[in-house]
């Protein structure tokens, strides 16, 4: 039988939008883990808290998602920084998250970078180092999840830290199997039905359709739809009625 990990990335409570948590929790039947954001490009204490519960309570994976302290711009500024700083901003996203879940007896199972450290450190193995060392220091038994094909996986392996190669249902790919840029036209999915597709395909088949049409292999071993895009809730329902409709389970590990 074929298994997926569905995971989203939530908790991004941000003055950029008008934030609504309930959308976050109706999301969590249709996943099975979830990347929560640690209070630097968006969330906060009082949304960790409050999600924690929510998706231990739904048998859901917890992970972290640290990012760039940039709330001004949702964590998607390219920031340059030297190794050591990317790896202290790590372990205190890390140590800020799992305190919730030490209060209830659950511990973090993975750890997703987001936005523009996500993104620079899948093409930069020294940012991607930096990333995996922290996360290798801060629990051996944490799972690194990074692009597929990304620097962020190769980086992770060579360190013995576990990783979950990324693909995204949401989200089109370049030729090169990099995210088409959010500022390049397509780049966002808005089609419920394309979505389905794309995530079909890559379980699947172990491709996906570039922007230019060529066909990309990659490694599908968790998919992920972004809690703040404005179909996240469809999509989910969607896409995880569909898997089992075809006998495909949706489960962490």
């Amino acid at each position: 039988m074929l298994t997926i990990d569905i995971n989203c990335d939530m908790g991004e409570s941000t003055a950029l939008w008008d934030y609504r948590i309930e959308k976050d929790i109706a999301l969590l039947r249709y996943l099975s883990s979830v990347n929560l954001a640690c209070g630097f490009h968006a969330g906060d204490a009082h949304t960790m808290h409050t999600l924690v519960e929510a998706a231990l309570t739904a048998g859901l994976a917890i992970g972290a998602h640290p990012g760039f302290a940039d709330r001004e711009n949702f964590g998607r500024s390219n920031i340059v920084l030297p190794p050591e700083k990317i790896y202290d901003i790590i372990i205190y996203q890390l140590g800020a998250l799992d305190a919730f879940l030490k209060i209830h007896g659950a511990r973090l199972r993975h750890v997703k970078p987001h936005g523009a450290l996500y993104n620079m450190a899948a093409k930069d193995r020294v940012m991607a180092d930096a990333i995996c060392r922290a996360v290798k220091d801060y629990d051996d038994r944490l799972l690194l999840v990074g692009l597929s094909g990304s620097k962020l996986i190769s980086a992770a392996q060579a360190i013995e830290l576990q990783s979950r190669s990324e693909v995204f249902a949401d989200r089109s790919y370049a030729p090169d199997g990099s995210l088409t840029p959010r500022s390049s036209p397509g780049a966002l999915i808005a089609s419920e039905e394309a979505s389905l597709q794309q995530v079909l395909q890559m379980i699947q088949q172990g491709t996906v359709t570039a922007t230019n049409g060529q066909q990309v292999p990659i490694i599908a071993e968790t998919v992920c739809l972004h809690g703040d895009g404005e179909h996240a809730l469809p999509f989910a329902q969607r896409i995880y009625n569909t898997l089992k409709q075809q006998g495909i389970e949706t489960r962490p590990d």
